[in-house]
Order: C-alpha cells, then sequence, then structure tokens
C-alpha cells in the first residue's frame, strides 16, 4: 500500500480537533448529510487507514470523491486544516493501490495528447447537430440521447469550430514600455467558450499590453489531480513552466478560476515539496501568475464614459477566487461600467456544485447544490449573471436552463469588453 504522501500530511491531521464546524460550510454535507463526506469524516477516514484500521478500498474512494475541493472547510477551519491537500493525498493513495478508474485514465491520456483533444472536440463541433438539439429557449444545446460520463439531462453551450489558440499568433506586439502579458487560456476558453479569450485579447490591446499566448500550452492538469493521477499532472505542470518560462513576461494571466487555483496552490503545494529541484519554478510561476480582474484593475482599465443603457447583473464568486480573496476586483470593475448596475445575489460565494470531475460522477448532487444557487440567480431578477470562470459558467447554465430561466451566463471579461468598448 502506497502510503507516502499520506503520511506526509499525518501533522497536518493530527490538527483536526473534531469540533465540526466544517460541516457548516460543505456544500456536499449540506445536500447528502452524511458524517463520513464532511471533512472531519475524511479526516477520520484517512487516519483510520493510516493506523491500519481501515482499507483503502472501493467504500473508501467513493466517499473521497465526494469532494468539490472549493476550500471552504479550510477556509473555515481554526486550526488551518489542509482538507483539501488531505482529499487529494488519499485519492492519490487510492488511484496508486487500486488503479485509476477508466475515466481518469482517459482523461489523463487526452489531456497528455493534446492533438487528440483537439482532434476529438474538431469531430464534436463538426458531428454535434448528430449528438445534440438546440434548446428552442436559449443558445444550448442538449443531448439527443445519453452518452457514458455525460448522462442525457445536461444542457450544453456549442462546442467552437475553431479553437481559441488557433486563432491568433503567438505574440500580439504592445506599446513600447508597456507590460508583457502571457496568457494562459485554459481547456474550456479554448475549445468551449473561445468569446473569453477575444475579449481578454481585446482588453489587454486597448491598454497596449504585449499578449504573449504560447502555442504549447497544455491543460493546467486540475482534472488529473483531482483523480488523483499525479504523474499525469506533474508531466503537464512541467509542460506548462516549460512554455511559459520561455517567453520573458511581466505577469501570467488567467480567466479561469482552476488555472490560477492550479498556479497558486497546487503546482507550489503539491508538486513543490515533492520535488525539490522544481519547487523554486513553481513558487515563481506562482507569484507572476494573476487573475484577469486582478490585472485589468491593476493597469488601469477605464471604462467608456459614454451613455449606455441600464442593465442589471449579479456576480457569482468562483470557489478558486474566492479561496484566494479575489471577490473585490471583479466588482469593482463591473460597478466602473456606465449603464451596468451590479445587483448581489444571496449567498453569492457558495459553490455553483461543479467541482470539475466531480459533476461527472455525482452529477445528481452536484445539481442539488446548484438549485441552492439558481434559486439565488432567480431570486435577483437579473437577466444577466456573470462570473470569472468557465466551468461555472457551465454549471451555472445548466441549472438555469433546466430550471426555465432566461438568464444569460457571461465571464466577467465579456461584460468589460462589450460594455467599455461597446462590442
Amino acid at each position: 500500500m502506497d502510503m507516502d504522501t499520506l503520511k506526509r500530511l499525518e501533522k497536518e491531521l493530527k490538527n483536526c480537533v473534531k469540533c465540526g464546524a466544517c460541516r457548516a460550510h460543505c456544500p456536499v454535507f449540506s445536500v447528502v448529510g452524511r458524517e463520513p463526506v464532511s471533512a472531519r469524516g475524511k479526516i477520520a477516514l484517512v487516519r483510520a487507514a493510516l493506523s491500519g484500521q481501515l482499507s483503502l478500498d472501493a467504500r473508501t474512494r467513493d466517499v473521497m470523491s465526494k469532494c468539490l475541493l472549493c476550500g471552504r472547510c479550510v477556509e473555515k477551519c481554526a486550526n488551518d486544516v489542509p482538507t483539501d491537500l488531505i482529499v487529494l493525498a488519499a485519492r492519490e493513495a487510492l488511484a496508486r493501490k487500486r488503479g485509476a478508474t477508466f475515466f481518469h485514465r482517459l482523461t489523463g491520456f487526452l489531456l497528455r495528447n493534446r492533438a487528440l483533444l483537439s482532434g476529438g472536440a474538431t469531430l464534436v463541433s463538426l458531428f454535434g447537430p448528430l449528438l445534440f438539439r438546440k434548446v428552442p429557449a436559449s443558445s444550448g444545446l442538449r443531448l439527443r440521447f445519453p452518452l457514458p460520463f455525460i448522462g442525457g439531462q445536461r444542457h450544453f453551450p456549442k462546442i467552437a469550430a475553431r479553437p481559441f489558440l488557433a486563432r491568433h499568433p503567438e505574440i500580439i506586439q504592445g506599446e513600447p514600455g508597456r507590460p508583457r502579458i502571457v496568457y494562459f487560456v485554459g481547456c474550456m476558453t479554448n475549445f468551449i467558450y473561445p468569446e473569453i479569450g477575444e475579449a481578454a485579447v481585446e482588453l489587454l490591446k486597448s491598454l497596449g499590453c504585449t499578449i504573449i499566448i504560447p502555442k504549447n500550452q497544455h491543460c493546467c492538469g486540475f482534472p488529473a489531480l483531482s483523480g488523483g493521477d499525479l504523474d499525469t499532472f506533474r508531466e503537464l505542470a512541467e509542460r506548462n513552466l516549460a512554455a511559459l518560462e520561455s517567453h520573458q513576461a511581466d505577469y501570467v494571466m488567467t480567466a479561469c478560476a482552476s488555472c490560477g487555483g492550479a498556479f497558486h496552490r497546487m503546482y507550489p503545494l503539491v508538486l513543490g515539496e515533492r520535488y525539490p529541484a522544481l519547487a523554486k519554478r513553481f513558487q515563481a510561476l506562482s507569484e507572476k501568475a494573476v487573475d484577469a480582474s486582478e490585472l485589468l484593475q491593476k493597469l488601469g482599465l477605464k471604462p467608456d464614459q459614454g451613455a449606455s443603457p441600464l442593465q442589471e447583473i449579479t456576480y457569482h464568486d468562483p470557489c478558486h477566487l474566492r479561496s484566494r480573496g479575489i471577490v473585490r476586483q471583479p466588482r469593482e470593475l463591473l460597478r466602473t461600467v456606465p449603464g451596468l448596475r451590479l445587483v448581489e445575489m444571496q449567498n453569492a460565494d457558495s459553490c455553483c456544485g461543479l467541482g470539475g470531475t466531480f459533476t461527472i460522477h455525482h452529477y445528481g448532487t452536484s445539481m442539488k447544490i446548484n438549485t441552492q444557487k439558481t434559486a439565488a440567480i432567480k431570486s435577483s431578477g437579473v437577466e444577466t449573471v456573470v462570473t470569472g470562470c468557465p466551468g461555472c459558467m457551465l454549471q451555472l447554465s445548466d441549472g438555469l436552463q433546466q430550471a426555465g430561466s432566461k438568464a444569460r451566463v457571461q465571464h466577467t471579461l465579456e461584460i468589460l469588453a462589450r460594455s467599455l468598448f461597446r462590442r
């Protein structure tokens, strides 16, 4: 049994005093209501596994899979117990002992082979009408029949006919003396929401920045990490280091909360401590990486002061931005736009229920969590909900469309680009 990764966290495990405060903040526990799925319950299971009282069996794997990695329990823990890292370590130990699930083996294979991933996305785009049908009330799509890992209930956006990375040169030269920005695009923007990337380019151009879009960038690796596939996660991280370090830049910008979370927390903490030779490189990347809303505010983005029609919007905080304290910046940017009125929804910082691959394995639970978010959006009375994560966009759109809402979901950058420059 490979328990080394769990033993590394033994000190943190002992810091849990079993107070149970985490239960009040766990989205999964709020709908499942069983002790094992709470942070305290998972920590107890890991302790039992380390002491030999529990086997890393199928039931343990099922419990450990029921975590969104939202970080809420970590934020609320008085003793700073890193439950997200503990859960990831348990998933890694399970994968090493029992083997990765078929889904995660397939995911890892595709993520390591970018050409196959791109080709698959192109095929889905071409043959989409055979698999999907348009949803009359929106621009989304519904599967014509259930598919493995997907089911038949989800609403999907269209797959981009041309990925974002194929649309621009690697370097878009800016004005002398202005910052050089490396843009890490992320899979969701590249294949599903290229309009986010187009908005990012337009906004950075308006600020005179030199924009660098490395062609050899890969997935951040979070989907592999969430399944315990540390080998794929490390391989992708090293590829991205090589791609991003090959360009001199002042900032590495992400417009995806999950990608930013990988750069800021998972690369230095999960990989940095295990691979000392890479630790400094991971830390240097972490220090340069910024979310798009942070960067645009820092660079002094100013709105067009011309008259604009009144539009009411509300904002959803992605977990991997909230946990990094990026809450104020997107709101302040949005409030500077003439004609926009930001209406705060109830519990704007609560998880939408996506959790990356969590929604693949536990779609029913995922949507039960999402029900509360959908209700909050509808209660706000707005027709547009804005967020800073493409994954959240997918989940929010799914929930709203299933609830019969006509509210649109857009990225912060889309709103800024359209409103500031009247796209």
